[in-house]
Formats: structure tokens, sequence, C-alpha cells
């Protein structure tokens, strides 16, 4: 006698053999159908994912989910979270200490790619060339509009420049000076005496010269040294050796401290300079002790240089160009007039009358001429120093002893002395600005 073998009909209409598994149809899902969405780290919409690792919401709203522990042991200590949701913490019984956790929000970034403390205008980040107040992260005072920078920036002001001389010996000027007295002396003795002048016609022949190339070295000595710093080879930082004197020209971008022009605020400059100068005529004011009739006096300077970075055309390497903490520096930037107040066009602009009155500047009737000029962020700047380098980090310093261009004897130049680091922009980097 044969047995009936049980079957059953499933959902899709098939008959298979057995007993239907009422455990099954009984069984909920482990998982839902349903899709999860995005919490982008916080914890109040995670779910019960933040249930599978006991993490408790402490300053959320509404009552708080009951804890589910976890059946694994844990050896670690409190898990504390950065997260700007609230303050998170979780308890396991541990004998180590707990364990600090980073946020991972994104890290910021300043415009020059370069990674810092904190972003731009934050007063979280190291600002060592500024008061600690929030209104001087840029270097400007409390309810004015002056610039106050700290011992991070170079001030070049009045009484600060570095001033570039003829690079003769004080002691060869005065032994000409001592014998061209002396010739004098005795051409004008026998020219009375003997009634002859050949003496003195000879010291005359020789001093007429020599007074041509001091005037003309007294006019041109500045652009004859101008032309030298064009005219001398660009070097490879890649290969200098330290100690060296060199060239560099690149693009440049700021250092930890950004300058910003005083006047017309420009924001993000390595170099600014603004001078107030003023004429005077037959009986005028005069702007300083200094001044003479029928010209032009400096009544006010400000200048101001930072550390700041220089990228190499020749071998791409960026090196850190030591120009703050009172370093020598010898700026030849051009600087463009933005304000100029003559007879015919007296009306002051305000911001040119708030500006004179943050720097307790009288504004009488004076012919005045407001000049400002600045190295931007991504200009192209021509840098002579001497190499330095230090825990491998490549500096530019200004050198110990004054640097001397020599004869320039094409050109009738006696040599030229400046002190301090070179700093030249062309004055038509101000339109060809590189983005960085």
């Amino acid at each position: 006698m044969s047995s009936r073998i049980q079957s059953h009909q499933l959902s899709n209409g098939l008959y298979v053999s057995g007993r239907p598994d009422q455990l099954q149809k009984d069984k909920q899902p482990t998982m839902g159908s349903r899709a999860v969405p995005y919490t982008g780290g916080d914890v109040k919409k995670s779910g019960e994912l933040g249930k599978m690792f006991d993490i408790q919401i402490l300053d959320g709203p509404g009552p708080h989910p009951p804890s589910l522990k976890s059946s694994r042991p844990s050896t670690s200590g409190s898990i504390r979270s950065g997260s700007t949701s609230g303050p998170l913490s979780s308890k396991h019984t541990t004998s180590s200490g707990p364990i600090p956790r980073k946020s991972s929000g994104p890290m910021p970034l300043q415009p020059t790619g370069l990674i810092t403390s904190g972003p731009l205008g934050s007063s979280t980040g190291r600002r060592s060339g500024h008061l600690d107040n929030q209104q001087q992260q840029f270097g400007w005072g409390v309810g004015s509009g002056k610039a106050v920078y700290g011992s991070a920036v170079t001030s070049l002001g009045s009484g600060a420049e570095v001033r570039v001389g003829i690079g003769v010996s004080k002691a060869a000027m005065w032994v000409f000076v001592v014998a061209v007295a002396m010739g004098l002396l005795v051409g004008a003795f026998l020219m009375v005496a003997v009634k002859k002048a050949v003496v003195l016609v000879a010291v005359g022949g020789v001093l007429v010269p020599v007074v041509l190339v001091a005037v003309w070295n007294l006019v041109w000595g500045k652009r004859g040294l101008l032309g030298f710093v064009r005219r001398y080879p660009d070097a490879e930082l890649r290969g200098a050796l330290d100690g060296q004197y060199v060239k560099v020209t690149g693009v440049v971008t700021c250092g930890s401290i950004p300058l910003e022009s005083s006047y017309q605020r420009v924001p993000r400059c390595v170099y600014v300079s603004t001078e107030l100068y003023e004429y005077k005529g037959f009986c005028g004011k005069s702007a300083n002790p200094k001044h003479r009739c029928f010209s032009w006096g400096s009544r006010h300077s400000e200048k101001y240089v930072a550390d700041f970075y220089i990228s190499d055309f020749q071998s791409g390497l960026r090196a850190l160009v030591k120009t703050g903490y009172g370093a020598k520096v010898a700026p030849f930037v051009k600087p463009a007039t933005v304000v100029e107040v003559t007879k015919e066009n007296k009306d002051l602009s305000p911001s040119f009358l708030r500006w004179l009155a943050d720097r307790s500047l009288s504004s009488d009737d004076r012919i005045m001429r407001l000049k400002e000029g600045h190295i931007k962020e991504g200009s192209t700047v021509s840098v002579m120093g001497v190499v330095r380098r230090h825990d491998n980090v490549l500096m530019i310093v200004p050198p110990a002893e004054p640097v001397s261009t020599g004869c320039q004897w094409v050109r009738c130049l006696l040599p030229t002395r400046v002190e301090g680091l070179v700093l030249m922009c062309d004055e038509s980097q101000n339109a060809d600005v590189i983005p960085v």
C-alpha cells in the first residue's frame, strides 16, 4: 500500500512537495526595504545606528531613546565626539583613559592653498603680528582707520627708510676735497704773485668734470641701481648654496599676515605704502623741517612689509622671504597718485577727510597729493638677498653688509650701495596679477 506524498501550493501558483513551513511565514524580515536617509554624521537622524554603538543623545529635543548595550566586550575608554550637533559621550567599564576624537569636518584653506590654523577672519588662528582684538586681525585699530601692526610687520615710515648712497669711501672723498682746496689756493697765489693762471686753469680743468660726474650720479644714481637689478641674472633656487647672494623673480603669496593699503583698502598685499606730499611756495607752510621752497615735501608716510613667499620661475621652488620683524628692506615700487588737491580743486572727498582725521592731520588751505603703492598677492616681484637653509626650509634673508653695484663706466656711474633686501616690482604689475 502506497502512501500519498503531501504537497502545497506556493504564492506564484506552483505546487511543491512537502509541508508548508509555518516558521517562514511567521518570521519577520530583519531589514526593512525602506531606503535609509543620509544622516550627514548627525546621530539624531541615525536611528538604530546610534543604538548599535550605545550612543545617548544628551541635548536633543524630546524623550531619549533607550540605550541598547552591545554584546561585544569593550576594552576602549569613553568615546567623546566633537560634532557640532551637541556633546556626545558613551561610558564603558575600562581602565584606559578617554580617547579624543577629532571632527571630520572640512579643513579650512586659505585662498593661497596653504593649510593654516584657521580660516580667514577667524580669531582662532595664530596672528603673531596683530593685536588680539577681533577688529585688528587685519591691522586696523579699534574705532579708527589707521593700521596697527605688531613686531612681525616691518615699518618703513619716516626715519626708518633704507638709504641708497654712492659707494665711495669717505676717506677718498676727503682726500679729493683737500687736494682740490690746495690746488685752488696755490693757483690763486701764483696768479696774484706771478701773474700766471696755469695752475688755476689746471685745477679748474680737473674740478669741472668731477663736479659734472657727481651731479650726474645724484640725478641718475637711483635709475642706475634699478637697471643693475634688472640686468642681474636670475638664480635657480634648487642649486643655490647657503649664504649665496641671489636674485629671484617669481610670483608672491602672502604669509601669515596679509597687509592692506590704508586709503584704497587693497586686500592681501605683501607690501603697502601711503605717502602724503605738500607743495611749498615762497612763503607757504613746510611739510617737514627739511622742506625747501617751490618743492614737494613729505608730510606723512606709512610703509609696511611682512614675511611672504615667492615661487621661483626657474626651478618652481617656493622660498620664504624674511622681510618682517624689523628687517632692512629697500623697496622699489612706483606709487600712483590717488588724491590730488590743487587751488582749483579744493573740495576734499569724505574718504580723504576721514583718512586725514584718523591721522590727526589738518585739512586747511594746502596743495596736497596722496600717493599709494602696493604689491598685491599674485604679482611678479624680483628679490635680491642671501639664501638660508634651516630645517629643510628655504629662506631669503637680507644681507649683513651693504651691496655695491660696482662702477658702470659706460653710463658714467659710480658704485652705488644699497642696504638691506632689495624688493622691486614693476609699475605695470598692478594690472597683471596672477590669481592664486
